[in-house]
């Protein structure tokens, strides 16, 4: 690899082990062994190679999640088992890529400063909504707003399981849990709107 190949395989190791606000510059050149003006000369400052970092991280980690769900054919035809199998190995899948997840949510408190990976995540934000949408509801028809709204749904449950994971992986819910609690919810939804009550 190149010099510059090199920086961006040390910053992205520096955020899996520092984090995106407490990796310096000097860490990352200690990381991959290139030199501080090699930094300027390729990405122009810190912030600017630790965003492009971020940003390879989150696009392979978001490959790496569509492949491992492409193979619907065994998924089971019932939505609720679907569910449960679905989420099942997206979470597995965060296990394994745990440290990708924690520099992504570190990256994202920081987009008021930098409006590149703003932009970087709001995109990928939508494709994230279509995609599980066509993933967990499969060829179902929606309106374009009722659409929106699902993925909207599945992108925040995504974002709180990833991130009960992060925090307290012992207790953290799993594919089975999930499910049951969309089968719970649903089943008093449809009672509260027959006016049978719980």
């Amino acid at each position: 690899m190149g010099h510059r190949e090199d920086l961006l395989a040390g910053a992205r190791r520096c955020l899996y082990e520092k984090g995106y606000a407490r990796t310096t510059a000097r860490d990352i050149v200690e990381a991959s062994g290139a030199n501080l003006a090699s930094i300027g000369y390729h990405y122009g400052t810190k912030e600017a190679l630790l965003n492009a970092a971020i940003m390879e991280a989150a696009e392979e980690w978001a490959q790496e999640l569509k492949r491992a769900l492409a193979d619907v054919g065994d998924l089971p035809a019932d939505p609720i088992a679907r569910f449960e199998r679905t989420w099942t190995r997206v979470i597995e899948l965060f296990a394994r890529h745990r440290p990708v997840w924690a520099a992504q949510f570190d990256a994202i408190t920081q987009l008021d400063h930098v409006p590149e990976v703003r932009k970087f995540f709001s995109e990928a934000q939508q494709a994230a909504q279509e995609n599980l949408v066509a993933l967990l509801l499969g060829d179902a028809r929606l309106p374009e707003q009722t659409e929106t709204a699902v993925g909207q749904f599945y992108h925040a449950l995504l974002s709180g399981v990833m991130m009960q994971w992060m925090v307290d992986p012992e207790h953290a819910p799993t594919g089975e849990a999930l499910a049951e609690a969309l089968r719970t919810v649903g089943e008093y939804v449809g009672r509260a709107g027959s006016g049978q009550g719980v």
